[in-house]
């Protein structure tokens, strides 16, 4: 018996973001089947845990996502421009989400997460940005409408347990800064 290969893929519609595509894929009976794949073009993004200096509170974004629905409390992040280096990233993401900074070189390298591997390509490259100040107002894009808000790390602990904060990205980050995981990238 062969394990799961893929032996073709097809794009199905091309976004201007991700592309859906159709996978061809050889199980380990030997059946042949397709299955939906998203690959992300700009590859993925970069998410911040940004700590305010003044008050060691962590700096929460609340917008409402039209995908699922709702209004989500999470991480300030966004997309790669182009193929721009995560951390490039996430201090321009902070900066534009929040109108906080980090001082240039103070950023540790969290976490790498793969968003959706059964369905996707996507990846998010988590930060901790240790001690931020506000420099400017936000300076979001036309379709943007973020609030942000400071939470203590035991709060946001609470509301991941309760189900209040459900983000992927957000928990993983949050997790990770958590357990005191970081190194200097």
């Amino acid at each position: 018996m062969m394990g799961l290969r893929r032996i073709g893929r097809k794009t199905i519609c091309q976004g201007e973001i991700v592309d859906l595509c159709s996978d061809t894929v050889v199980l380990p009976d030997g059946k042949v089947e397709d299955w939906d794949f998203v690959h992300h073009k700009k590859g993925g993004g970069a998410a911040i845990v940004a700590v305010r200096k003044s008050d060691s509170r962590i700096l929460l974004v609340r917008q409402f996502r039209p995908a699922i629905g709702e209004t989500i409390l999470e991480l300030p992040a966004g997309g790669r421009d182009g193929t721009e280096d995560t951390m490039v990233t996430a201090y321009r993401e902070l900066q534009e989400e929040t109108g906080y900074a980090a001082e240039e070189g103070s950023m540790i390298k969290l976490c790498h997460i793969l968003t959706a591997v059964a369905w996707c390509d996507e990846f998010t490259d988590i930060y901790l940005a240790p001690s931020v100040s506000k420099v400017s107002s936000q300076q979001l894009d036309e379709a943007e409408d973020i609030n942000v808000d400071a939470f203590d790390l035991g709060d946001i602990l609470q509301m991941i347990r309760e189900g209040t904060i459900k983000d992927a990205k957000t928990v993983a980050g949050i997790c990770a800064y958590a357990a005191g995981k970081g190194t200097r990238s």
